[in-house]
């Protein structure tokens, strides 16, 4: 297969995005992938718009440097910092960013009340705005800033009691207001699927944008994606073992995992390169 067969590349700080790739291997098998894991700098939602910016476009430029032809921000707070400003410094390259689900969610909600378990930096970013006055309509749409599930499905076992308790804390309040839908505005929540859904009861449906994500990056490579044989390639910034724990855990791929680090220039932008 010839060497100009497209990579997709996905961003994320940590292990949310594998939602997202779990979605494009299934719908688009074959056509390589590259998956940068921002773990040092883990978690994403509480920090600022403009200091996410820095980190994502670096990694941007080094996916491309890889050879990654559509570019997938596979995290909710780096869609909400980045698209935008990605899409303006390269008007000629593909972007694929993650939109709260409000849309379906409204559409298929008999009560009029929508949950959005979400992060602060998503919840406070122009997209989210956007897509609320898009589509939210007459629906009540009530937000839930919940970094501790972040926390949780990166690092701790969503079984636990604990865990529920957690859930919990977030879910149940959504519930008794009367939605119908709760809309997972963080791609590390559908790892939590199972005891989000426990707590939220059969009633309730959950909204997980991955599918349709992988449907849009099958719509623009159109024609070209065609397998190429090419393995896929996984970095992470933070722990290498943990992170090929978590590839193994949660996808159940046995795959190398290469750690990247950061670096300064002298002109004060980040950059990424293979640490030794």
């Amino acid at each position: 297969m010839s060497a100009s067969a497209p990579k997709i590349g996905l961003l994320d700080s940590g292990i949310g995005g594998l939602s997202v790739l779990r979605e494009i291997h299934r719908q688009l098998p074959g056509i390589p992938t590259l998956y940068i894991a921002d773990q040092a700098h883990l978690p994403y939602g509480s920090r600022p718009l403009d200091e996410l910016h820095g980190y994502v476009d670096a990694m941007v430029r080094f996916l491309h440097g890889q050879g990654a032809s559509i570019v997938v921000l596979a995290c909710h707070a780096a869609s909400a910092a980045s698209l935008y400003r990605l899409r303006q410094t390269w008007p000629e390259r593909r972007f694929v960013g993650i939109e709260p689900a409000i849309k379906p969610a409204v559409e298929q909600s008999s009560s009029h009340i929508v949950g959005v378990l979400t992060t602060q930096a998503t919840a406070g970013g122009p997209l989210f705005r956007r897509v609320l006055a898009l589509y939210a309509g007459q629906t009540r749409v009530i937000t839930r800033v919940a970094p501790d599930l972040v926390t949780l499905a990166e690092t701790g076992d969503p079984h636990t009691p604990e865990a529920e308790r957690l859930v919990r804390a977030h879910v149940e309040p959504l519930v008794a207001a009367g939605a119908d839908q709760i809309v997972l505005a963080c791609t590390h929540f559908p790892f939590l699927a199972e005891t989000i859904q426990r707590v939220a009861g059969p009633d309730v449906r959950l909204v997980d944008p991955g599918p349709a994500v992988a449907r849009q990056v099958s719509r623009l490579l159109g024609a070209e994606a065609v397998r190429s044989g090419e393995p896929d390639v996984y970095y992470t910034t933070g722990s290498r073992d943990a992170f090929r724990a978590a590839l193994q855990r949660l996808l159940l791929i046995d795959a190398p995992v290469t750690a990247l680090r950061w670096s300064a220039h002298t002109a004060g932008e980040l950059s990424l390169e293979e640490a030794t």
